[in-house]
Parts: structure tokens; sequence; C-alpha cells
């Protein structure tokens, strides 16, 4: 019985990882800063994805014609995206940010409107707006009423943007993934992020004392490259292999609710009323957007 679900069972642990990564992150910037954090993480991950592509047999060569654009594809999605993913939430909270990146769906669906020939459904439309009531609710609503002064203001907005470019790096991705293994592809990307983040993050990383950093911010390092950028990504990748790549996809959406939860319980996160009917908002918005086309059209008929 266990074996039958157990594709199902990893997935969930999946969720699980990243959306404790969004308080794991928020707990290790406290002594790590946002710069050298994402320097040492991306070396774990590189170093784990490089490993797995080569246990399957891939290199990291890519087609010559391919090169720039992929090299252009891998600054958008690791290099950007990871920059304003960990300046972002480093100003807001980790319940929020949670929503706000869970909301990269609808900017897919959206975005792909202008870039490729999919088309937003009425479903799907009626889900985004509901996504964006959302978000503006969220960002708008840090102090117990509406308003565009609250503290975690910028924070939300940056993050918004880092769903914002991580949605145009999958749009970007989808024609190359055609060409290469999804773990050679993000092997390649990763080590893109790695060069570029090092660099960044060098200045940084030569002033740490490291004798000062605890064992729980390490252990957060050590968790957001290896599990979540990592580890996660290969299961997922194995989820979509096995039980397809819709069924798969509906556990995404556990992340932004988990991830609400974990930043409350674990960081003792306050959210407004306001920020709560966000989030549901949000929540159902995404839900919405990633029906099947064949499941609404089912229960239209």
């Amino acid at each position: 019985m266990i074996k039958k679900y157990l594709t199902d069972l990893t997935l969930i642990g999946v969720a699980v990882i990243w959306a404790l990564n969004f308080s794991v992150v928020k707990i290790a910037l406290n002594e790590f800063d946002p710069y050298s954090f994402n320097a040492i993480r991306f070396f774990l991950a590189f170093a784990l994805l490089y490993y797995a592509a080569k246990r399957k047999g891939f290199s990291l060569k890519v087609k010559r014609e391919h090169f720039w654009a992929l090299v252009g594809i891998g600054l958008i999605g690791n290099l950007l995206y990871q920059m304003l993913f960990i300046v972002g939430i480093n100003l807001t909270k980790a319940a929020n940010a949670s929503v706000m990146l869970g909301t990269i769906p609808i900017w897919v669906a959206l975005l792909s409107q202008f870039f490729t020939d999919e088309k937003l459904t009425i479903v799907k439309s009626i889900g985004v707006l509901f996504a964006f009531s959302g978000v503006a609710l969220i960002v708008a609503s840090g102090n117990n009423e509406i308003s565009f002064q609250s503290e975690t203001f910028l924070g939300d907005i940056i993050t918004i943007m880092s769903a914002i470019v991580w949605a145009v790096y999958t749009i970007l991705s989808r024609k190359y993934l055609k060409f290469y293994n999804s773990t050679q592809f993000s092997a390649f990307m990763a080590l893109i992020g790695f060069i570029c983040l090092s660099l960044i993050g060098l200045p940084s990383l030569v002033q740490i004392d490291w004798s000062s950093i605890s064992p729980k911010a390490y252990g957060g390092v050590l968790y957001s490259g290896t599990l979540s950028v990592g580890i996660a990504y290969l299961i997922w990748n194995n989820g979509i292999v096995k039980i397809g790549a819709v069924r798969t996809a509906t556990y995404q959406n556990l992340v932004p609710v988990l991830g609400l939860i974990f930043g409350v319980i674990i960081l003792d996160e306050v959210l407004t009323l306001f920020q709560y009917i966000g989030a549901l908002s949000v929540i159902a918005g995404i839900v919405m957007a990633r029906l099947p086309v064949s499941l609404y059209r089912a229960k239209i008929n």
C-alpha cells in the first residue's frame, strides 16, 4: 500500500522542505549576510546537482548555438531571481514570502499569453484576479490597516518581483529543456548561479568570523543548499517521470499554505486579519489557475 503511494508521499515531503525553507533562511540570515549565504548554498546545490548529473552519465556540455542563450537564462534564474529572493525574504516575513512566491504559477499563466500559445481560460482568469487581490491585501496590510507603508512593504514588493523573474525564467527554459535532461540543465544553471553569486558574495565571505556562526545557522545554509535546492529538485523531477507533470504540480499548492503555517509557528510571526484573508485569496487563485483543463470542463459538462 505504501509502495503504491511512495512517489506521492515523497512529493509531500518536497512541499514540506520548500515551505520550511522560508523559515530556515530567515533564521540563518540572522547570522549570515544575504550575499555570503547565497554563495555558500549555491556551491552546495551545484556540487549536488553536478554529482547527480554525472551519476546519470550527463556532462555540463551544451550545444554551441545554445550557450549564450543558456547563460542569459541562468543569469535570470540563478542570479537575478536569487538576489531578489534573498533580499526580499530578509525584509519581509517568511509567511509573506511563501505566499508571494506561491504566485509563480499565476505569473507564468499571465506571461504565457504574450510569449507562448497558451491562453487563459475563464477559470484561470478568475484565479489570477483572486491571487492579485490577495497579494494586494498582504502587501498593503502589515499594520492592521490597509496602507502601503507597512514594515514589510519593501520586502513584499521585492519578493513579488522575484516571483515574476522566476516565471520569466520558467517560460524561457521550456524551449531548451527539449534538448537536455532536466538534471543536466539544472546543474548547468546552478553553475552559472554559483559563479556569479560567489563573485558577489566574495567580499562578505572573506570578512566572516566563521567561529562566531552558530551550528543552527550552518545547518540553515546546509539545509537550503542541499535539501531545498538540490535533493528536493531531484525528487520533484522523479515525480514528473513517475506520475506526470499535472499530478506532481498539484503538490506545489501545499507550499504557500505550509510556509505560512511554519512562519507563524517557528518564527512567531504575527499576521493581520487582512493578511490571512489575502493569503487565502492567493491560495484559492493558485488552485484555480492550476486546475487541469479537463477537470473544469468535466465540471461544466
